[in-house]
């Protein structure tokens, strides 16, 4: 059996449902039905991932995740019919990981999940110098960017974006985030500037929007940089 995810979700057909895909991608399934149960098997089970629904009993699942970030970086993909922007904003800047709408598919559960795993499990260790994907290399010692053999020359803003993109690869970042965390916590509300910012990285990147390599899209959210 491979890693545990605890499933905290009131409705007993989607934890069944949701239950049996675990098992066939060879995970281990945990479930709770309420809030408070998902908390004290958050403490007592330590799973590896948390699928959270928002729409509990008890408490609203915004609030659970406040509570829970509060002691645990477990990471928690966010699954709920709840698809106004608003919701998936506040549920990211709380501090979820991702965040999928029902109905989805097992097979981009099961994917999402993965992502989600392998990123908890890089940020466990010490930092790496390098990062890599696929072609492109960042040398994060010497704020080096390359792509195959050529390299990438970055403004500091466009160099910020893509390590703060990378380090969290898997992960979708908020418009609000992102900015934050380049331009600081007084950074103003400036979506516009970020998108010309982004498509500039990825025009040096060669990364097709349409059929992206490294950066994706969430529409009216932010961004993913591929895990």
């Amino acid at each position: 059996m491979g890693a545990s995810v605890l499933i905290v979700e009131d409705e007993r057909e989607i934890r069944r449902l949701v239950s049996a895909a675990l098992r066939l991608a060879d995970f281990e399934a945990i479930e709770a039905e309420t809030g408070k149960a998902g908390q004290q098997a958050l403490i007592g089970r330590r799973p590896d991932l948390v699928l959270l629904d928002l729409g509990l009993p008890d408490m609203d699942g915004q609030d659970w995740i406040l509570s829970v970030r509060e002691w645990s970086k477990t990471p928690i993909i966010v699954l709920s019919a709840r698809d106004q922007e608003a919701e998936k904003i506040a549920a990211l800047e709380n501090g979820a990981d991702d965040y999928l709408t029902k109905p989805f598919s097992s097979g981009e559960l099961i994917a999402r999940i993965r992502v989600a795993l392998r990123h908890a499990h890089a940020t466990e260790g010490a930092a790496e110098p390098t990062l890599r994907f696929e072609e492109l290399e960042i040398d994060l010692a010497a704020r080096r960017v390359s792509l195959g053999d050529d390299e990438v020359r970055l403004t500091p803003i466009e160099y910020k974006l893509l390590i703060t993109l990378a380090r969290h690869a898997g992960k979708v970042l908020t418009h609000g985030q992102l900015m934050k965390e380049i331009w600081g916590k007084r950074a103003a509300d400036n979506n516009q500037g970020l998108r010309i910012h982004t498509q500039h990285l990825r025009e040096k990147l060669q990364d097709d929007p349409l059929a992206p390599r490294f950066i994706i899209t969430e529409p009216g959210i932010g961004y993913r940089f591929k895990g």
